[in-house]
């Protein structure tokens, strides 16, 4: 999808970047100015330190033979290569050696340093340039010191030193700038192609980059929008790369199946209300209206209405029970948790059941190792435990002639696992061991027992507040049903 500038620039990544390309040129600027003002003050500073050993060298030549020895030196030293400016003027700024040619006026009018640098140009570079001219004139007399410079002539710059010679002479020392200067062209152009090199560098990577991250954001919105459109079922790309698109997608992604998980239970609890309790309803309107139809005595009403007591407390534990599914499973249940002793949860279910096991001979036996402890809800894990504990010996009796229900607590790796084991019939089908978990799922060889069906489905969302799983699993024969408990002891 093609974006004009101002709807690049719209983005938080186009700012971003634009920011902080315009942040690195500021701070680049700064530093090259800094450092070239620093390195031209240390040259200059340089500059002025070898001037004063050159004045103190011919000061002392000047002390030892007068005026023909300076003058004398100040010719060799003005023939060596890479030689200092030197100049010797008479009291009017005539010049009489040294290699300067010329000098902007003014300059050794002032004794000392010079205030700034001033422009100047060598003996003999007129001559060069005149004869790459064609010119022939090479008598012209030289000028003074403080004369201007030929028109049309290329001059340097430069410090110095004037000083005044005790018979009035002048003596100027001083030295060429073109090094610092040649320093700071060579920087301007370093920070040119720099800068040059970082917008190149900003406009490839947001062509490579930038492009690929708002592609991305497009294709997330898109998918938000058919998402937000009812589609559930969609899901955010996900491109491998393993980056912050990616571990928002993934996220988003989770969420996502998380409530479309939600939407169904809603459904389904919906559905199974509507179906399942019907049924109880619909005989507990038949039964009163039986009771009112005709005349009866005082104790067949009474019977009538403890029935239908019985049957609305079996209602509202229905009811509870959808209501704990749900709460559990959106993990919006008030329960707190703390630590529990597995060991001793196991064993108040076993004496708890032991009764009901008896009246129905069935052999209930519990192998409990040393206390286990973990962070949960007591009471919820004892109530999923006594669901699967009455289950067990519920559909144990008269499977087989010597019927046995088995309670286990152990370590298994990383888990701490509580299996309840039955030699019943069992679910030989897997499609309806994963079926019997959900809401009102009752197979057809348990519809002669009574109950209604969410004793599996407690558990289970009992066993996902705490963050572990119930699996059903074949025992040969019967049934093992296990709760996995995640191992985050409490000590």
């Amino acid at each position: 999808m093609a974006l004009s500038l101002p709807a690049i620039m719209k983005t938080t990544a186009a700012r971003l970047s634009a920011l902080y390309l315009l942040l690195f040129a500021l701070c680049a600027v700064l530093l090259v100015l800094y450092m070239t003002s620093l390195s031209a003050r240390m040259l200059t500073a340089q500059t002025q330190e070898t001037i004063n050993d050159e004045v103190l060298g011919l000061a002392q030549a000047y002390q030892r033979g007068g005026l023909p020895v300076l003058v004398r030196v100040v010719e060799n030293r003005s023939r060596q290569p890479g030689a200092n400016l030197y100049l010797i003027a008479d009291a009017n700024g005539q010049i009489l050696t040294g290699n300067v040619q010329s000098l902007e006026p003014g300059v050794i009018e002032t004794e000392g340093w010079t205030t700034r640098p001033f422009s100047y140009q060598r003996f003999g570079e007129g001559e060069l340039d005149r004869l790459r001219g064609g010119g022939s004139d090479q008598t012209a007399p030289p000028p003074a010191a403080g004369g201007a410079q030929p028109e049309g002539e290329k001059g340097h710059n430069a410090i110095a030193l004037v000083l005044r010679l005790p018979n009035q002479m002048i003596m100027l020392v001083g030295r060429d700038l073109g090094e610092p200067e040649r320093f700071r062209a060579v920087i301007r152009r370093a920070l040119t192609l720099a800068l040059g090199m970082m917008g190149l560098g900003g406009l490839l990577i947001w062509f490579f980059v930038g492009r690929a991250a708002l592609k991305r954001i497009d294709s997330v919105s898109d998918a938000s929008r058919r998402i937000m459109g009812g589609d559930l079922s969609g899901r955010l790309p996900v491109t491998g790369a393993g980056d912050e698109f990616d571990r928002l997608s993934e996220n988003l992604n989770t969420m996502l199946a998380r409530i479309a998980m939600l939407n169904e239970g809603l459904k389904q609890v919906s559905d199974n209300i509507a179906h399942d309790l019907k049924t109880p309803l619909t005989r507990l309107r038949n039964r009163a209206e039986a009771t009112l139809a005709g005349k009866h005595k005082t104790t067949d009403y009474r019977q009538a209405l403890e029935g239908t007591i019985a049957e609305s407390d079996q209602l509202i534990k229905t009811f509870n029970a959808i209501l704990m599914i749900s709460r559990l499973e959106a993990g919006y249940s008030s329960e707190t948790t703390g630590p529990v002793d597995l060991a001793a949860t196991v064993s108040d279910v076993v004496e708890l059941y032991e009764p009901v096991a008896e009246e129905a001979s069935v052999a209930l036996e519990a192998t409990v190792p040393e206390a286990i402890t973990i962070n949960g809800n007591r009471e919820l894990i004892g109530q999923a435990l006594s669901n699967i504990v009455d289950n067990a010996i519920k559909y144990s009796t008269g499977a087989t002639e010597d019927p046995k229900v088995r309670v286990m607590l152990e370590r298994a790796g990383g888990e701490i696992r509580l299996a309840v084991s039955d030699n019943g019939p069992g679910i030989p089908d897997d499609a309806d061991r994963a079926r019997v978990t959900e809401r009102f799922v009752r197979l057809e060889k348990s519809r002669s027992q009574p109950g209604s069906g969410l004793g599996l489905s407690l558990a289970k969302a009992i066993m996902t507040f705490h963050n572990g799983r119930l699996d059903l699993l074949p025992a040969n024969p019967g049934l093992s049903v296990v709760m996995s408990f995640p191992v985050r002891e409490t000590h």
